[in-house]
């Protein structure tokens, strides 16, 4: 039978797990155990799942992130009707009465704006696009445009925080992370989940919550690779420690770590232990993996000119292609500066001229290596922009306000069928026609491609079971090849 503590000082000597152990006969210790039980499985194996809920189509994503919310009715989603009721007032019976952002709710018109783009068709599929994207027109039958998409968020923070963690609120794990801790990683050099953000764009700020771990354990937060001679930061030795030596004090951290563990099992250090492993092999991986001077002309060629540009979207999208090679699981790119108010005409422009190629590029370049029918590619925003003009409609310049009712996002790759279109908005593209797609149904569909059932991976917290789909969330089946 255990010894029973019952002086203050025998308790005051005791490490907070040691009472738990002792106290109520190893309840209390039995207890302790459960609630760390998802945290030691997670850490113990690199994910938590044994075996995956059913046979996976992706083994990972790149997610071309496009921050600040693209027009639709620019880009993707064609509608002559605005082209014909230029400048008139949007109808009551289409608005509904629905809420708009205080940045156009005082307007006392809302004229509608047609497209100034020319729109055409284009492959076997009959896609309609805009000129502005003339790159993306020569991939449309590997894409599957869902034109249907809708939010709950109407503005960019929680807008961006919802498709990036399944809630409007800060706090959530993001998507990789719960796919780092559900299936942990495809490399042992290179973390399951990476970050790059388009350098030197202006728009709504992005911060590493959107990448973070949140509840889940930290090592399964994202990794930010950054453009310059360091991709990550903080992993090259300090001056004067050579890579001898730092690899003399990681083994005896790691033997002094065997030495604690054997007394009180602690999850968290197996946890710290890990990334600091991880981060001495990727001294030796990272410089590999970011090398992009290793890549033929030819590539650089089909990416456009700014694929040598270190930081850009074009760079960051062969990095991807990269990482895809060495088995990260989750690619997070990021790509400020779709939030055109106003002077939307040449904004978007220069959005796409930034954009297009290269998007277009990553397409090519996967399904050349053999690559895109296990990595699922997906392209969009957090939300689409009105039919109206926000502020005054003077001219060929105008501006559109955030619209979450309806969007556009596409899909390639990873099981997903290509050449298609799924939902369909109204005439007016303000509100969905037909077969409406959450962004908690993106995020199921996700979950499920890579083999996960989004109900089922789940981690409690605070007494209660969390998934990335919230109690929402259903499989967009009829986009599924």
């Amino acid at each position: 039978m255990p010894e029973v503590c019952t002086g203050y000082e025998s308790l005051a000597g005791m490490s907070r797990r040691g009472f738990l152990s002792q106290f109520g006969m190893g309840l209390g210790g039995m207890a302790l155990g459960g609630l760390m039980a998802n945290s030691s499985s997670a850490d113990a194996s690199g994910g938590i799942l044994n075996a995956l809920h059913h046979a996976p189509r992706a083994k990972r994503v790149i997610f071309l992130f496009q921050s600040g919310g693209p027009s639709q009715m620019d880009l993707f989603d064609y509608k002559p009707v605005l082209n014909e009721k230029h400048g008139t007032e949007l109808p009551n019976e289409i608005r509904r009465g629905q809420r708009l952002t205080a940045m156009s709710g005082n307007q006392s018109s809302l004229p509608l704006v047609g497209s100034p783009f020319k729109f055409e068709q284009h492959g076997d599929s009959s896609a309609w696009l805009s000129e502005l994207l003339p790159h993306t027109a020569t991939v449309v039958d590997e894409l599957c445009f869902i034109k249907s998409m809708h939010t709950d968020a109407i503005n960019h923070g929680p807008g961006v925080t919802l498709v990036q963690t399944g809630s409007q609120f800060p706090g959530r794990p993001s998507v990789g992370a719960w796919l780092s801790y559900g299936l942990g990683s495809e490399s042992e050099n290179l973390p399951a989940f990476v970050v790059m953000v388009t350098k030197d764009k202006g728009g709504q700020p992005l911060v590493s919550r959107l990448w973070g771990s949140g509840f889940l354990p930290s090592r399964h937060q994202g990794v930010r690779f950054r453009s310059g001679k360091d991709p990550v930061l903080y992993l090259n030795n300090p001056s004067g420690i050579s890579r001898e030596s730092r690899g003399r004090m990681l083994d005896a951290l790691d033997k002094l770590h065997r030495i604690q563990q054997s007394d009180n099992i602690d999850p968290q250090i197996e946890g710290r232990i890990a990334q600091y492993e991880l981060a001495f092999r990727m001294q030796d991986s990272i410089p590999e993996a970011t090398d992009l001077a290793s890549e033929p002309e030819h590539v650089f060629k089909e990416y456009g000119d700014d694929a040598k540009t270190p930081g850009t979207f074009a760079a960051n999208c062969l990095q991807a292609r990269r990482l895809a090679e060495r088995g990260v699981r989750y690619i997070q790119l990021y790509h400020p500066g779709w939030d055109q108010h106003g002077g939307l005409p040449s904004g978007i422009k220069k959005q796409c001229q930034e954009t297009d190629q290269a998007s277009a590029a990553l397409i090519r370049d996967l399904r050349q290596r053999g690559l895109l029918d296990e990595t699922l590619v997906i392209w969009g925003g957090e939300f689409g922009r009105t039919n109206y003009c926000q502020g005054k409609l003077t001219g060929g310049n105008f501006g559109r306000d955030h619209h979450p009712r309806c969007y556009t996002m596409w899909m390639a790759g990873g099981g997903i069928k290509g050449g298609m279109s799924f939902g369909e908005t109204d005439p007016y593209c303000y509100n969905i026609a037909e077969n409406p797609v959450h962004v908690h149904d993106l995020q199921a569909t996700i979950l499920h491609q890579l083999g996960i059932d989004h109900e089922r991976l789940t981690f409690k917290y605070q007494g209660r079971h969390f998934r990335l789909t919230d109690v929402h969330g259903h499989v967009v089946k009829d986009i599924l090849s």
